[in-house]
């Protein structure tokens, strides 16, 4: 499956050399060595906390290596700023964004470098460029957009042409696909190709085998911060490189025996609901999910979905409909009621909704049981038994780094921050479980153990709404995949029948039969 390379074997333009970093006692990088060529797509591969993004912030100058040496261009360099990168043209697109929502997308690519004219920054020549850029590499970005009015893919695009209008050759991707949608990770692979058709140089941060086979020529594989092995894409597959980066065979099949399912535990009914506009976006919306099953949620992003799992977890009023949680009618309540009548949920977006990033591990594993007798006593947190909570959760959880219980969860990867969240919400073992793409930016090893975890929760009569992108992650867990399109359920499937074509067809609102 490889792709057209445009990568020339003779010219280095990245050598990192024998490259250690150490946070204290940690070692986060351990003598790695990466050898990048012109016009090459290279990924670096790894489990989360393996090592990846420590290893490029070396390179874009975020972080100083405690030893080794790099070379650009045949040149050894010190690094020890972003500005001396960007000066080497080396750019950086972070997987958390860093743009200014209320801000154009052309204000947003010349922040901190402003053309002039006189004293007046020249907005018409900035938009003239970025129009241009946007052209040339396929990114058909509108320079006039806001950020707040445009998609997670759109915005993504608007931080490369951030840094290729800086002038960039070598381009840093970290976790690109961690937030798109199917369509988006295709057409960013096209992006991909344009710019190393243009000689541009393209290194990947990535745990998603599909989509290294997809788009990249060489994989360096990383795993607990030593170097492992550098390969040709095409000359491995999806199970070689798993293997190489957890150093095990990885299960991609879901393991599930058939159970009957038990009474309803979540019941919605006729669910109406306004998107950020103010424009009805759940127009109807019911479906239900038994004790013992796990009812996966399909469709395309923007069809509802946000705004439903939003409702159902109190962070938005409906406008009509009813939500019951055993019998218990919960629709427009408080989170905290809705937590206390039995929902719990693994949300969409860990740094917002998921964790408090200044507060330790530690404490974010007790946000909605800090009341409890067994971690407070009159007002009084309890601090040795939270702590020895984190830490049987962390070994139970393999959360890396073990020691870091009472570090913030901001200092985590983003994998390790998605674990902790995962910890936390399948300890509190209530009835419902929403799950909103729960393995999204996680490694195969990862994805894998918590698919066993939903698959357990589901064998222990819990009810498990799953929301997911991943199209592959819906049909391997679902016992029922109910599918989304503007607003409404169009369809249900068994998921022991679900075809893959049938379900996209029903997600692009090409067929709206009810299959029980």
């Amino acid at each position: 499956m490889g792709r057209e390379s445009h990568a020339d074997p003779s010219v280095t333009v990245v050598a990192m050399k024998d490259i250690v970093k150490k946070f204290g006692d940690f070692t986060a990088n351990d003598g790695i060595n990466l050898t990048v060529h012109k016009g090459e797509v290279h990924a670096i591969l790894g489990e989360n906390g393996a090592g990846k993004s420590t290893l490029m912030n070396i390179l874009y100058g975020l972080y100083k290596p405690t030893s080794g040496t790099i070379e650009i261009g045949g040149k050894q360099v010190n690094i020890d700023s972003p500005e001396k990168a960007i000066e080497l043209g080396i750019g950086m697109v972070h997987q958390h964004f860093m743009l200014v929502q209320p801000f154009t997308v052309t204000e947003n690519i010349i922040l901190g470098m402003e053309p002039r004219k006189g004293l007046v920054v020249d907005i018409p020549s900035a938009r003239k460029r970025v129009q241009e850029l946007s052209e040339k590499y396929g990114l058909q970005v509108d320079p006039d957009a806001k950020i707040e009015d445009i998609s997670v893919g759109m915005q993504q695009r608007v931080e490369i042409l951030k840094v290729l209008y800086r002038g960039a050759d070598i381009l840093i991707l970290d976790e690109p696909t961690a937030s798109l949608t199917p369509q988006e990770i295709t057409e960013l692979i096209e992006i991909i190709g344009h710019l190393t058709r243009d000689g541009k140089t393209v290194i990947l941060i990535t745990h998603k085998l599909k989509e290294i086979k997809a788009s990249a020529d060489c994989c360096t594989i990383i795993r607990q911060g030593k170097y492992i092995d550098t390969v040709d894409v095409n000359n491995v597959d999806e199970n070689d490189l798993a293997s190489m980066m957890v150093g095990r065979k990885v299960n991609f099949k879901v393991e599930k025996a058939e159970i009957e399912p038990g009474e309803v535990a979540l019941k919605v009914e006729d669910i109406h609901g306004l998107d950020y506009r103010g424009v009805e976006i759940l127009k109807g919306l019911s479906l239900q999910v038994r004790k013992g099953e796990i009812v996966g949620l399909a469709g395309v992003d923007g069809n509802g979905q946000t705004e439903l799992v939003e409702i159902l977890t109190g962070l938005r009023k409906g406008t009509a409909g009813s939500v019951m949680v055993d019998g218990k009618e919960v629709f427009n309540k408080t989170p905290r009621e809705i937590f206390e009548a039995g929902i719990t949920s693994i949300p969409a977006d860990r740094q917002k909704h998921g964790l408090i990033l200044q507060f330790s591990n530690e404490n974010n594993m007790i946000l909605q049981n800090f009341r409890e007798p067994e971690f407070s006593k009159m007002g009084v947190l309890k601090k040795d038994a939270i702590h020895k909570h984190a830490a049987e959760l962390f070994e139970k959880f393999d959360i890396r780094p073990r020691e870091h219980e009472a570090y913030p969860a901001g200092t985590l990867s983003g994998g390790n921050q998605q674990k902790v969240i995962i910890a936390r919400e399948i300890t509190n073992d209530s009835d419902v479980l929403i799950a909103v793409n729960p393995t999204r930016g996680l490694d195969v090893g990862a994805i894998e153990y918590v698919h066993k975890y939903l698959v357990e929760q589901r064998n222990k009569g819990k009810a498990v709404l799953l929301v997911s992108f991943e199209l592959d992650e819906i049909m391997s867990l679902s016992d029922e995949i109910d599918v989304i399109f503007n607003g409404q359920i169009v369809g249900k499937v068994a998921g022991k029948d679900a075809e893959e074509n049938a379900l996209g067809l029903m997600m692009a609102g090409g067929n709206s039969s009810e299959k029980e």
